[in-house]
C-alpha cells in the first residue's frame, strides 16, 4: 500500500472506526497499553486497569463463552477473579490500532498456562479485547452478575 498523501489521514484497516486514527503523539500505542494493561492486572492496581479501558470496552472469553461490558465491569471481572495468581507478558506484537499478548499465567497448586489476548485501542484506550485460553473450561462460580453467556 502507498504511503497517504501529505495532509491526509493514514488508511484505517477495515472494520475498525476512523476514531482509531492517533492524532497525538503523546497517545500511548496500543502495544504499550496492553503491556501496561497487564502490569496493572497482575498488581492487582485496579484504578490503573480502568484508566486504560474505554467507558464502552468489550471484553470477551470465547472458551467460556463470557461477554463482559463496560469499564466498571471488566475491573471487577478481574478483580474478582478467584486464587492466588501471577501472570507475565511473554510476547508483544502490535500496529498502529491492535496489540496481541501472549501471557504465562500461574495459579498456585495448577500448571502454568499460556493466554492470548488480541485489544483494540483507541486513544490509548482498550476498546476491545478477546482473552484466549487453551482449553474450553466452566468459569469460576460468583462472577453470573458481570457477565452476559452466548
Amino acid at each position: 500500500m502507498l504511503p497517504p498523501a501529505a495532509g491526509r489521514a493514514e488508511p484505517v484497516p477495515p472494520g475498525l472506526r476512523p476514531a482509531y486514527r492517533r492524532a497525538v503523539a503523546d497517545v500511548p500505542s496500543p502495544g504499550a497499553v496492553a503491556d501496561a494493561f497487564w502490569r496493572a492486572v497482575d498488581a492487582r492496581d485496579w484504578a490503573a486497569v480502568g484508566a486504560l479501558l474505554a467507558d464502552d470496552v468489550v471484553y470477551e472469553v470465547p472458551q467460556t463463552r463470557e461477554r463482559v461490558r463496560g469499564r466498571e465491569a471488566v475491573v471487577r471481572f478481574n478483580a474478582e477473579y478467584p486464587g492466588d495468581w501471577s501472570l507475565e507478558v511473554t510476547a508483544l506484537v502490535a500496529d498502529e490500532y491492535r496489540a496481541a499478548t501472549t501471557i504465562r499465567f500461574a495459579s498456585a497448586g495448577d500448571p502454568d498456562q499460556t493466554g492470548i489476548a488480541f485489544f483494540e485501542v483507541d486513544a490509548g484506550r482498550i476498546t476491545r479485547m478477546t482473552d484466549w485460553w487453551p482449553e474450553a473450561y466452566e468459569p469460576p462460580p460468583g462472577r453470573e452478575h458481570l457477565v452476559e453467556r452466548w
